[in-house]
């Protein structure tokens, strides 16, 4: 669905990311970093509200970038022998990390929509796998599905006892407010911030998680010290949740 508020922010990010690569060639000095490719770069793109959103080599973005910094420091570790799923995988950079898995499954509810090799028909509303993953990925997810309660509880069946659930979401500094595709599109945008979104999500989230069973670890990029954070650009809050060892699978 095309709004105003798609085309303004699609023209916001061609417009600065063309000026940052006019700047590069002109000389100016790339004086920042990408972890997600690796790139030095003169600044990040605009998106949105966001004036340092994308990385003008790779595309990335804060919270993709997060997670390859969080990598690459050791704070997490990607089970390269083990099950990962990995929802929505539109972020280039982890399909790389995530596919040396023995086994790795990119996923979606509208594959079509990827050209990842190998994409998987998903629907979290009726995943019934159990015990079968180590690592579940999913980032701007949860505010598109209609339950996410029923979502997070199928996640957790479908983790191995001990495996990961790495959640990232759009987040405001109000509580949680849901609502449904029963609203008209545009309703949805103006108070989700994204006519597909049903609802926006506050730090209150992380009741949301433990409440459906998990145990959790937030890692905030605002406590990152300010260079670093500054240097590539870091935004965004990962949910990391776990599966309790002892959970019983129901």
């Amino acid at each position: 669905m095309i709004t105003v508020q798609r085309v303004a922010k699609a023209a916001g990010k061609h417009l600065t990311r063309s000026a940052l690569k006019l700047r590069k060639a002109l000389g100016a000095r790339a004086s920042r970093g990408c972890p997600a490719c690796g790139a030095t770069v003169v600044g990040f793109f605009r998106y949105g509200v966001n004036g340092e959103w994308g990385c003008p080599d790779c595309g990335a973005s804060p919270r993709e970038r997060l997670m390859n910094w969080l990598i690459a420091q050791g704070t997490l570790t990607v089970p390269t022998d083990g099950a990962i799923l990995h929802m929505a995988p539109n972020e280039a950079s982890l399909v790389r990390s995530f596919s040396a898995a023995a086994d790795y499954i990119p996923a979606d509810l509208d594959p079509s929509r990827y050209t990842v090799p190998n994409m998987h028909r998903v629907d979290l509303m009726e995943l019934a796998d159990a015990d079968r993953y180590d690592l579940f990925y999913a980032s701007h997810v949860m505010e598109h599905v209609p339950d996410d309660m029923a979502v997070l509880r199928n996640i957790l069946r479908a983790l191995k006892p001990g495996g990961e659930a790495w959640l990232i979401v759009p987040l405001w500094a109000k509580p949680t407010e849901d609502g449904s595709f029963a609203m008209p599109p545009r309703e949805r945008e103006r108070r989700f911030g994204q006519w597909d979104h049903v609802r926006q999500y506050g730090p209150d989230f992380a009741d949301r998680i433990r409440a459906a069973g998990f145990d959790l670890e937030e890692i905030d990029a605002a406590g990152i010290d300010v260079a670093t954070r500054h240097f590539y650009a870091l935004d965004d809050r990962l949910f990391r949740a776990r599966k309790p060892v002892g959970a019983a699978t129901r």
